[in-house]
């Protein structure tokens, strides 16, 4: 039977340093060196899409003036939406709490309603449509959902349902009961397969607002299969319908991105047949 290894959560401490006569030690955790990386991938591949030019208008240095904008989007909308979405009481009750993002918490579904509205005053600054500016971001976003799992599963928490799998895993810090480890789950289907899908996809010119209608129904889709594996938060449980709340958030997302891409290809076929590819 596998078990969690067990790691530990600081990668490194810098430190300790001396400022007069305070003596400091920072710890840098392997979770904050995964949004790094998500944020590096972001770039490298946003400078390749936007060297293909499918998309006209854009260029290598736009994404890095849209990585400005999505860092604040992704920070501030994920904590805001696990303190609205999952633990609205008890943020009330302690709203100075709301800042402690060192204590964790923080919401996919959120984080991506911030990085929505960033990058529509994005696009009002370049003036650029809302849509182009999604359909150019969608590609790049997956392998950095893939190495924000793989903090999740190296500090043991998001832990899966007890199962008899022969890959299941026991997290000591839980209990001693075999359980799915959804992080990996989640960094497979969120991260690797949701990359390839949306990446090939969009290696084509497509209708505008396709590919961000693809990036909908397959996070949404691969996030609400994934839920049956997690287990729900303790707080919360299993809501109305069997359902967590994940897949709650989840299936707007998969209705959101099916009418946009039928209304993407219907435009199109209106409008604007050049977009697609031969």
């Amino acid at each position: 039977m596998l078990v969690h290894p067990q790691f530990d959560p600081v990668a490194f401490t810098i430190g300790p340093l001396t400022l007069g006569s305070l003596t400091i030690a920072l710890p840098v955790r392997w979770y904050g060196l995964m949004y790094l990386a998500g944020f590096a991938l972001f770039v490298v591949l946003g400078k390749l899409r936007a060297r293909q030019n499918l998309l006209t208008g854009w260029h290598p240095r736009d994404v890095d003036d849209m990585l400005f904008y999505g860092v604040f989007g992704v920070i501030l909308g994920g904590r805001l939406g696990y303190v609205l979405f999952y633990k609205p009481l008890y943020y009330l009750a302690h709203p100075l709490e709301i800042f402690a993002l060192w204590q964790g918490g923080m919401s996919f579904h959120g984080g991506f309603l911030g990085v929505l509205i960033a990058l529509w005053l994005f696009g009002r600054r370049r003036h650029k449509r809302w849509l182009e500016v999604t359909d150019f971001v969608a590609p790049l976003c997956p392998l950095g959902l893939a190495a924000g799992r793989l903090g999740n599963f190296i500090n043991g928490e998001l832990w899966g349902r007890p199962t008899n799998l022969p890959w299941a895993m026991v997290f000591p810090q839980v209990d001693a009961l075999p359980r799915h480890p959804s992080q990996l789950y989640e960094f497979g289907l969120e991260g690797l397969a949701l990359f390839a899908l949306v990446w090939f996809y969009a290696r084509r010119r497509r209708p505008v607002g396709a590919v961000s209608g693809l990036f909908l129904i397959g996070y949404g889709g691969f996030r609400f299969l994934v839920e049956y594996a997690r287990e729900p938060d303790n707080f919360l449980g299993v809501l109305a319908l069997g359902l967590s709340m994940g897949q709650w958030l989840s299936l707007p997302m998969i209705i959101a991105g099916v009418v946009l891409m039928l209304w993407a290809y219907w435009r199109a076929g209106k409008t604007e047949p050049t977009l697609f590819g031969p």
